[in-house]
Formats: structure tokens, C-alpha cells, sequence
């Protein structure tokens, strides 16, 4: 949770932004704190004391999901998430995204037609609004996706940027300028 706080570039809470945070939530930061309670419980072993903790994060969790428009599974996700907007994101419950990703809205990540196998995805990814992933594919670290990008097949090159109908190579880049938390 401390580095989808440092991704989301938000200060460590205090008496003051605690007190506006009442009056103005940020819902956003708060639905990334209830995943990672609900990861958190889902996978601690069940007992009769952790059992209530699981079911009351799950059902806060999918009902600010619902509410914001992500559909977003339980363990998906490495740690550093940073979800820029509230709008769809759809992910599908196989794939697997690395640590530091930044994401935008209307982003599909998913299966293709006929296959079970979603995408995995590494380290340090900028994924623009609109741009949909899908396919049995493995993305490397380092790697932006322009808006409205549609990647079906595997990239093994860092430090690039990728866009287009299918995805192509654009340019190369520095990641740490697009993602500056890292």
C-alpha cells in the first residue's frame, strides 16, 4: 500500500488531510486501499477471525469497483498501481501486471478469442487511456503504450514507446521521466 501511495504521488496522512479527505475522498486512492485489504485477507488463511475482515473488504471493494467503473480482479497487480482516472478498466482475472504500473481509462486487458491465456506484463509499464491488450503475450519491464493502441503480440524491447493499430515501435524513451516515482 506504501508504494500505490508513492505512485499515486499522495502525501503520508496527517491530522489535516485526513480531516479533508472526509469532507472531499478521494475515491480513487481509496478503492486501491480496499484491493489490497481484500488481496490481503484473500490470502491469509481463513480463520473465524479473519473470515469477517475478508468478506467486509470484498464487498467494499467490488461496490466501489462497480461505482467507478473498474473491473479489476484480486491479485492482478504488483505493487506501485496507479490509477490516473476514474472510467473502465477492464482486466481480466489471468493476467499478470508487474510492479509500478500507471493506467489509464478504457483499458481492456484481456483474452483473445478462443484462448484462456491472458497477457503478462512487466515492471514499470505507462499504459494510456484507451489502448487494449489482449492475447496470450508477454509484455518486458520499461515499456509505454500510446492512446488507443492495440497490442496483440509479445514486445521484447525496453525503453520504447508502443501505438497504433496493431502496436508498432514509435519511439524510444526514459522511462523514469513518464513514470517519476520510480
Amino acid at each position: 500500500m506504501e508504494q500505490d501511495r508513492i505512485a499515486l504521488k499522495r502525501k503520508k496522512p496527517t491530522l489535516k488531510s485526513r480531516l479533508i479527505s472526509f469532507f472531499f475522498p478521494d475515491h480513487i486512492y481509496r478503492f486501491q486501499r480496499t484491493l489490497r485489504h481484500a488481496e490481503y485477507y484473500h490470502n491469509k488463511r481463513k480463520t473465524l477471525l479473519t473470515l469477517p475482515f475478508y468478506a467486509y473488504y470484498f464487498i467494499r471493494y467490488k461496490r466501489e469497483g462497480l461505482r467507478l467503473g473498474f473491473s479489476i480482479p484480486l491479485n492482478v497487480f504488483g505493487p506501485g498501481l496507479a490509477i490516473v482516472h476514474i472510467g473502465t478498466i477492464v482486466i481480466n482475472p489471468q493476467a499478470r501486471i508487474g510492479a509500478n504500473c500507471r493506467i489509464h481509462v478504457c483499458t481492456n486487458i484481456g483474452t483473445s478469442t478462443g484462448s484462456a491465456v491472458a497477457p503478462i506484463i512487466g515492471d514499470n509499464v505507462y499504459i494510456a487511456p484507451g489502448v487494449k491488450i489482449y492475447g496470450e503475450i508477454t509484455i518486458c519491464n520499461n515499456v509505454a503504450f500510446a492512446a488507443n493502441a492495440a497490442v496483440s503480440k509479445s514486445i521484447s524491447e525496453e525503453n520504447c514507446l508502443y501505438g497504433g493499430v496493431p502496436a508498432k515501435k514509435i519511439a524510444g524513451i526514459d522511462m523514469k521521466k513518464l513514470l517519476k516515482h520510480l
